[in-house]
């Protein structure tokens, strides 16, 4: 019987023993890697979350910005309740130029002459000029500031308030009820006139609204109506004894005087 003869088989791949069979024959069908050079520049840039309840923080020229407008505003409303000080201190009338100009010494002397000396000696010393503009002659360290007295007016009339009473001025100025709770000083020890001691607006005296001149004193304002109750309210008072103004109005306030 003839010897049966082999089979011949197919050839077959080698195979590296070292890599998986899966892999085998696949680096003809395999794409060449992405660039990730290119993916990295054109993904979009994660932001980090905060934490649940947890506000963001803004920019430091956000800061800085509102920093400097608050900081404006701040000034503008403190030259607004200056101006109504003046206002307040001479009656309510316009200023006027017949006088030669102070130096600022001598209105830094005057203004120091509205409160005691432990007062006046760290007090902000600042004046109005004749176009309304306010200046800072001298920067102080306490919450007064104080004001020279207006040379147009019948008699001396320096002021001197700390920041409570700065507020109530502004209300004034502004026909705003002053901020309640906010008890403020002010001090005119060498006197001061009013156009009225009944109306808070008058322009100028005249025979009906009870114009007044009052000599070394202090204000307290914007205590409670209970307090200015105590004291007497007559449109034509004695000034030698502690007196309402502006009685039932909502600047009343009340007049001390010193001696």
């Amino acid at each position: 019987m003839p010897a049966a003869s082999p089979i011949a088989r197919p050839p077959q791949a080698r195979t590296d023993p070292r890599r998986p069979a899966a892999l085998a024959g696949a680096h003809a069908s395999r794409q060449p890697p992405p660039d990730r050079s290119s993916r990295r520049l054109t993904a979009p840039r994660r932001r980090h979350k905060l934490p649940a309840g947890r506000p963001e923080r803004p920019s430091r020229h956000r800061e800085e910005v509102v920093m400097q407008t608050t900081g404006r505003k701040q000034q503008e409303w403190r030259n607004r309740a200056i101006v109504a000080a003046v206002l307040l201190a001479v009656g309510g009338g316009a200023l006027a130029a017949g006088h030669p100009a102070s130096s600022d010494a001598q209105m830094i002397a005057s203004a120091m002459r509205a409160a005691p000396a432990r007062i006046a000696k760290d007090a902000t010393i600042v004046a109005m000029g004749a176009d309304g503009t306010m200046r800072t002659l001298r920067k102080g360290t306490n919450a007064f500031t104080c004001m020279p007295d207006n040379p147009e007016t019948p008699g001396p009339d320096p002021m001197c308030m700390d920041q409570n009473a700065m507020e109530w001025i502004n209300a004034y100025m502004t026909k705003k009820t002053p901020p309640p709770g906010k008890l403020g000083m002010m001090y005119m020890l060498a006197g001061g006139t009013d156009a009225s001691n009944t109306d808070p607006y008058a322009q100028k005296p005249d025979s009906g609204n009870h114009w007044i001149k009052t000599g070394p004193h202090f204000m307290i304002v914007g205590a409670d109506p209970a307090f200015y109750a105590n004291y007497p309210k007559s449109a034509d008072p004695d000034t030698a004894v502690p007196y309402v103004m502006w009685a039932d109005t909502p600047y009343e306030h009340l007049m001390a005087p010193i001696k």
